[in-house]
């Protein structure tokens, strides 16, 4: 269940926070994309220093500004899928017990 945009959420170490429409093109400041994201300040940041993918950020004067279409599209590199093999094994599971010949009385 998604919750309206604009509507906090429960982020330890923030407070709350009133960010623009979803509709809206522009940039988020750490303490916006926490609300928007449900990630807390600290994560984020430390997300922009990440090695292997880092969020893609700007600086301007020191204050990081994160565009909310980026920070989509990098959220979408993090969705984890179940594995082949755990699949495969669900999936001849089910049709085990579908196979399994039925008593009669």
């Amino acid at each position: 269940m998604e919750r309206p945009f604009g509507e906090p959420c429960m982020v330890r170490g923030t407070r709350s926070v009133k960010v623009r429409s979803i509709h809206e093109p522009g940039y988020f400041d750490l303490q916006a994309l926490a609300v928007y994201s449900c990630c807390s300040v600290r994560w984020l940041r430390n997300r922009l220093v990440d090695h292997h993918q880092p969020l893609p950020h700007y600086r301007v004067e020191g204050k990081v500004l994160v565009k909310r279409e980026e920070f989509d599209q990098w959220m979408t590199t993090h969705r984890t899928m179940p594995q082949v093999n755990d699949l495969a094994e669900l999936v001849e599971s089910v049709v085990s017990q579908m196979q399994m010949p039925r008593r009669t009385a």
